[in-house]
């Protein structure tokens, strides 16, 4: 694997994402990351996972630098990937916990409320869900993944104005769970997953299911027309622009 490193002790695995300094999610890691776990939720020897990045990133989302120079073909089948790795990583039947190691907007953020738990480092990081002002139609899953952990009403508040936060301001409104040193952050990642792990493997993941029916159906259901509008704005010339922008932004750092 070129993207993420997995180590397993004790019947638990640590999956880091390792692609670069900011681990930009592209076909490659998203791929990597979804075909792992679904290994391991069909390996009876791991009984659970931490997901974490390294900093000052636990992962800076959506590669628009790969992703700019898509043909329509490629875009669509892109966004189609990342949609059904959403749609798994949320009916992950074990525990998984996010131990977020620095910034992790838009599709690192996406991952982490995928998880059970999120722990994140501190420090001067954001976090949150920043489509909108990017010029990317946010589906109605990620919406539901979002208001699922912190409610409809902050969701829709902070999705509309693009709005990313502090660790402390993700702690008090309920993005996250804990805030660690970032050199206590797996040790706390593990003493809270074991936790998980103690208890009654079949129950707790069928009440884990449960708990998630509604989420699960949203995420998993059809959502090409939804998608076809994402797709007409992502090449509208509005949207080239804003990414155009972004990308010479990044492209002088």
């Amino acid at each position: 694997m070129n993207t993420i490193k997995v180590s397993v002790k004790d019947r638990l695995a640590t999956i880091t994402l390792d692609r670069g300094k900011s681990n930009a999610l592209n076909r490659e890691l998203i791929t990597e990351l979804d075909e792992m776990l679904h290994n391991i939720s069909a390996d009876d020897n791991v009984g659970g996972v931490i997901l974490t990045g390294t900093a000052p990133f636990f992962s800076a989302g959506l590669d628009l630098i790969e992703l700019y120079d898509y043909n329509e073909e490629e875009a669509k089948s892109f966004w189609t990937l990342f949609l059904n790795f959403t749609a798994n990583m949320v009916a992950f039947k074990k525990p998984i916990i996010a131990a977020i190691s620095g910034h992790s907007p838009a599709g690192g953020c996406v991952m982490a409320l995928a998880c059970d738990y999120r722990i994140m480092a501190e420090g001067q990081y954001i976090i949150g869900l920043n489509e909108v002002p990017v010029g990317i139609i946010v589906p109605n899953s990620i919406f539901q993944l979002y208001s699922f952990w912190i409610g409809k009403a902050e969701a829709s508040r902070s999705l509309l104005t693009g709005k990313l936060f502090s660790p402390e301001e993700a702690l008090k409104m309920g993005l996250v769970d804990e805030l660690v040193k970032s050199e206590s952050l797996l040790t706390a990642a593990e003493r809270k997953i074991k936790k998980y792990m103690e208890l009654e493997s079949n129950t707790w993941s069928q009440s884990k299911l449960n708990i998630r029916e509604e989420l699960i159906a949203t995420t998993k259901k059809d959502q090409s027309a939804e998608l076809e509008k994402m797709l007409a704005q992502w090449w509208s010339p509005s949207t080239r622009h804003i990414l155009k922008t972004i990308l010479a932004n990044l492209q002088r750092k």
